[in-house]
C-alpha cells in the first residue's frame, strides 16, 4: 500500500467552491485501478490549505494509470481552477502503526 499525500493550497475565498468540485471527483478515485479511498482534510490552522490522502495499491497506480488517465485529466479540470500554487505531493510507505 502507498499512500498518495498532496498538499493543496486554493484560492482564499474559493474554499467552499473547491469542496464541491473534490465531492463531483469521488467516481474518478473510486474507479481508478488500484485505489482503495481517498479523503481531503482541511487545515484547521490555515483555511486555505487541504490534504488529499490516497490510497494504491502500487506507486504506479497512481504515477502511470491514474495521471495517464482522462480521470485525471478530469480531476484536475474540476479542481484545478482553484488551486492557488502547483500541488506538492509525496508518496508514503507505512513504517508502523500505533493503534
Amino acid at each position: 500500500m502507498v499512500y498518495e499525500l498532496a498538499v493543496l493550497r486554493i484560492h482564499e475565498g474559493k474554499q467552499a467552491e473547491f469542496e464541491a468540485a473534490a465531492r463531483q471527483a469521488i467516481p474518478l478515485f473510486q474507479r481508478a485501478k488500484g485505489c482503495s479511498g481517498m479523503e481531503i482534510r482541511h487545515s484547521v490552522e490555515t483555511p486555505t490549505e487541504y490534504h488529499l490522502i490516497v490510497k494504491w495499491a502500487t506507486l504506479e497506480n497512481h504515477t502511470v494509470d491514474f495521471r495517464g488517465s482522462e480521470d485525471f485529466q478530469s480531476w484536475r479540470a474540476l479542481v484545478g481552477p482553484f488551486f492557488a500554487q502547483p500541488p506538492e505531493v509525496q508518496h508514503l510507505e507505512s513504517t508502523f502503526v500505533g493503534f
